[in-house]
């Protein structure tokens, strides 16, 4: 009887060594790095941010797509831009996402937050809904562009295709982070992966249930915002704790692209205007943090050169799947550097950034830790000229600055695709508009002449 009661027992805990970990996947919206304490961020109160970069991995070089959308169809599918970004607020439905494979693999999978992924404002589209995008269950702030409602009070969301409005009093993070937190405990039993897009902490600025002063200044809100968000990520890892799920349990915190533009911070005493939007290093440098226990090297921090489309093969990875056999290869699974291994060996990224919005510009780029080369010729040194106010004169390079031109040069005539546009996206119905008023114009001043006419006779 001992000899049978032994032999369950190692097969449990063999059964529980093999048990691929729970992932917790954070995207906070519009968060440069300059904002967190653990890079160098001296604006902000983040200090479970900071506790979790103390005890996971922080990785200093890490770029998002400088706009939201463009960001989060290239992490769900760890591809580059030019292969599957169509238009803003879309994922179409045919691709694979990370959700596909891990609840193939047999994950439990849900997505709590933003989603604005199937239609927008300018175009009619239907893209993915978080079903057939992988997830089982759901609760996100604006599933289509006609449910779009307040995010933060009196949000409306929607839960598994009920859409409800919330009373005024209610913020919506708070439903949000509840709903994360209340899955973790009814899911322990099998691996789950939470996909958490924060709507924090995306304008407008809003006083939060810690700071109710609605004269507040912008930044004051902002500020606030940012500490209430850190607090909502500290619950996660709290409650990951305290429901013994630290050691089978890896949690990724990234920000989704840079800052709003009206916000200035302090990031190693040097003043840091928000760059979203943008693609200088300010629009696309994010935080990017991963805690576990037993899976993170400690107390680390990695200057590999990180892209979101590194995220899905290193989920795939950790649950131990193959990736898809069309994946373009286009991302390299973290595994080897959150481990303490080694670090990518990666100089060099290469950017497509083809965002569809009105407000931004595209432009095909590649850089390393510190020269930027711009498709059309443009080239930068990023540490004396961060905003990347004045090209340097390639005719004139020194041997550091012409190596990495080359190089550079070198990356983006391998890589494939171009852009449709090199100007601002235009939505259709501003023709119709502007021609509109043109001919409306045109008719009136034919009217007018006519009565002047009809007047004098």
């Amino acid at each position: 009887m001992v000899a049978i009661l032994l032999s369950i027992a190692a097969s449990s805990v063999a059964h529980a060594s093999e048990r691929p970990p729970n992932i917790i996947l954070i995207l906070s919206d519009d968060i440069g790095a300059e904002t967190v304490g653990a890079f160098g961020g001296e604006s902000y109160q983040t200090p479970r941010l900071d506790a979790m970069a103390a005890e996971g991995m922080r990785f200093d070089y890490a770029h998002a797509q400088p706009l939201c959308t463009p960001s989060r169809v290239k992490i769900m599918t760890g591809q580059y831009n030019f292969r599957n970004y169509n238009h803003f607020g879309y994922l179409d439905p045919t691709q694979t996402t990370f959700a596909n494979i891990l609840k193939s693999g047999g994950y439990d999978t849900v997505v709590a937050g933003k989603w604005q992924l199937y239609n927008n404002l300018f175009e009619n589209l239907q893209g993915a809904l978080p079903l057939s995008a992988g997830f089982d269950e759901y609760l996100v702030w604006q599933l289509k562009r006609a449910e779009r409602g307040p995010r933060y009070w009196a949000p409306r969301l929607n839960q598994n295709g009920q859409l409800r409005q919330y009373d005024p009093s209610v913020f919506g993070p708070d439903v949000l982070n509840e709903y994360v937190l209340e899955y973790i405990d009814t899911h322990r039993e099998s691996p789950f992966f939470i996909y958490y897009p924060m709507v924090l902490v995306h304008d407008p600025w809003v006083t939060t249930p810690d700071m109710l002063d609605e004269s507040a200044s912008d930044q004051q809100k902002f500020a606030a915002m940012m500490t209430y968000m850190d607090k909502l990520v500290g619950k996660v890892i709290d409650k990951v704790t305290e429901s013994g799920l630290a050691d089978r349990t890896i949690i990724f915190y990234i920000g989704d692209n840079g800052t709003g533009r009206d916000i200035v911070s302090l990031q190693h005493s040097i003043e840091v205007r928000g760059g979203k939007g943008a693609t200088i290093d300010a629009g696309s440098r994010v935080p990017f943090i991963v805690w576990g226990p037993s899976l993170v090297k400690s107390g680390a921090s990695s200057d590999s050169l990180v892209s979101l489309n590194d995220v899905f093969p290193t989920l795939a990875a950790l649950a131990g799947l193959p990736l898809p056999e069309d994946y373009p290869g286009d991302g390299d699974s973290l595994l080897p550097v959150l481990s303490g291994q080694r670090e990518l060996q990666r100089t060099e990224l290469f950017v497509h950034y083809e965002p569809r919005w009105p407000s931004a510009v595209p432009a095909r780029y590649a850089f390393d830790r510190r020269w930027k080369l711009y498709q059309d010729g443009n080239f930068f040194d990023m540490q004396s000229d961060p905003r990347e106010s004045s090209p340097i004169d390639v005719d004139h390079l020194d041997a550091e600055a012409a190596s990495a031109y080359r190089s550079l040069h070198r990356l983006i005539e391998s890589m494939p695709g171009k852009l449709q546009s090199t100007h601002r996206w235009i939505p259709v119905q501003f023709y119709y508009v502007f021609f509109g008023c043109v001919f409306s114009l045109l008719a009136l001043v034919w009217l007018a002449r006519r009565f002047v006419g009809w007047l004098r006779t």
